[in-house]
């Protein structure tokens, strides 16, 4: 099963369906400390390189995921505008994983080079936020030993 694209409203309705969706938050810790979707896991699937200049791809990212959650479980993934949640979306699916959802327009909403949103995400439609901390966070922002 491919990687089903949502926008905003319908992820909100399946957080909210009473069946066990969970969204994964693939934003820096930094970034998902400022606000994110309420009860989200984060777990970055990009990290700052040791000396906290550049960006490069978390090579721990499918493992942890793999740690967390079972290959069909329902998993929505999102992110500030919505290009990192689908290159998450892409490895998770390469690694087997069957019931991803790629929200749309992340946080923030999609914008073009003026910063004009063009299609607007999770907080520019007025959905819930919160700053409170998962209990279980981990600080994923340090890349590992093998990167």
């Amino acid at each position: 099963m491919g990687v089903k694209r949502i926008d905003p409203e319908r992820a909100r309705e399946l957080l909210d369906s009473g069946s066990t969706y969970t969204y994964v938050d693939v934003r820096t810790t930094a970034e998902f400390g400022e606000g994110h979707v309420p009860e989200a896991k984060n777990i970055p699937v990009m990290v700052r390189g040791l000396d906290g200049i550049g960006i490069h791809i978390n090579a721990d990212f499918v493992d942890v995921m793999e740690s967390r959650f079972r290959k069909s479980d329902k998993i929505i993934l999102g992110c500030r505008k919505g290009g990192r949640s689908q290159k998450a979306a892409d490895l998770l699916s390469t690694a087997g994983f069957t019931n991803l959802y790629d929200m749309r327009g992340g946080l923030v909403g999609e914008t073009d080079p003026f910063g004009n949103v063009l299609f607007p995400g999770w907080q520019t439609r007025g959905l819930p936020v919160t700053t409170e901390a998962e209990a279980e966070a981990e600080d994923l922002q340090q890349p590992s030993s093998t990167s």
